[in-house]
C-alpha cells in the first residue's frame, strides 16, 4: 500500500480574521529579525484572503505582491504598510 501525502498550505487554516490576527502577531513574535517570518504570515494571509483582491486594493500587481512577500524577498516598508492596511490588519508596538 502506497502512503500518499497532500502538501500543507497555512493560508486553508485562516478562516476568520481572528485567525489571521494572532498567526500574523505569532509571526511578528517569533520572527528572527530578518523579516521571513513575517512576510510569510503576509502572503499566507494574502493567499487565504485572495491575491487578486489584494492587488487591486494594494495598487501593486499580483506578480509584484508575490514577488514581494516571497522567501527571497524584500519588500519596502512602504509594501508591508499598503498590504497591512488592506488586509486590515494592525501592527502592535510593545515593551518586551
Amino acid at each position: 500500500m502506497t502512503e500518499t501525502f497532500s502538501r500543507y498550505d497555512t493560508s486553508d487554516y485562516l478562516k476568520t480574521d481572528e485567525d489571521m490576527a494572532l498567526y500574523f502577531d505569532a509571526c511578528i513574535e517569533d520572527d528572527p529579525g530578518d523579516g521571513s517570518l513575517i512576510r510569510a504570515a503576509l502572503r499566507d494571509i494574502a493567499r487565504a484572503r485572495g491575491m487578486s483582491q489584494l492587488a487591486k486594493d494594494t495598487g501593486i500587481s499580483r506578480e509584484g505582491l508575490y514577488r514581494a512577500l516571497s522567501a527571497d524577498g524584500n519588500p519596502e516598508f512602504t509594501t508591508i504598510l499598503k498590504v497591512t492596511r488592506a488586509l486590515g490588519i494592525k501592527l502592535h508596538a510593545g515593551i518586551a
